[in-house]
């Protein structure tokens, strides 16, 4: 009974927390007087490291600069991070729970920070769609193949 205990695929999620954050409105409180005809630019990064045996760090940045013409509303860096266990996954499962699953964990606490953030700097909401990271793993994988 032990033997097929440890065999046995296993994830945990051990802590989620921001592993680092920034907002910067160098042009408040002038940019308030503008007319609100932001362009908002979206970047999304994921970093994995594997802290010990079947212990991984995943980090999900995401950074969001708004301007409005060229002068700068805000810049949000938002880098959360969870700590995950996970056991017995073969090398292409592993692959897609690291950069997949487990993003998909994390994306609602980076998002609700951001909207935090930029509610308390006193700008419109901004509510940031849903990502789909499963289809983002997928189309990376086959993006790669079509170069190999």
């Amino acid at each position: 009974m032990l033997k097929s205990q440890t065999t046995r695929e296993f994830f945990e999620i051990q802590r989620i927390y921001l592993k680092n954050i920034s907002f910067k409105s160098p042009n408040t409180p002038k940019i308030f007087c503008k007319n609100w005809d932001p362009n908002i630019k979206f970047n999304l990064n994921i970093a994995v490291e594997n802290i010990k045996k079947n212990i991984f760090e995943v980090i999900l940045k995401i950074k969001i600069v708004v301007t409005i013409q060229t002068e700068l509303v805000f810049l949000c860096n938002v880098h959360q991070a969870g700590i995950f266990c996970i056991l017995n996954l073969d090398e292409k499962k592993l692959r897609y729970c690291l950069y997949a699953y487990c993003p998909d964990i994390l994306f609602p606490y980076s998002r609700s920070c951001i909207s935090n953030l930029v509610s308390n700097a006193s700008f419109p909401s901004l509510n940031i769609a849903p990502v789909n990271f499963h289809d983002m793993y997928y189309n990376n994988i086959k993006n790669h193949q079509d170069v190999l």
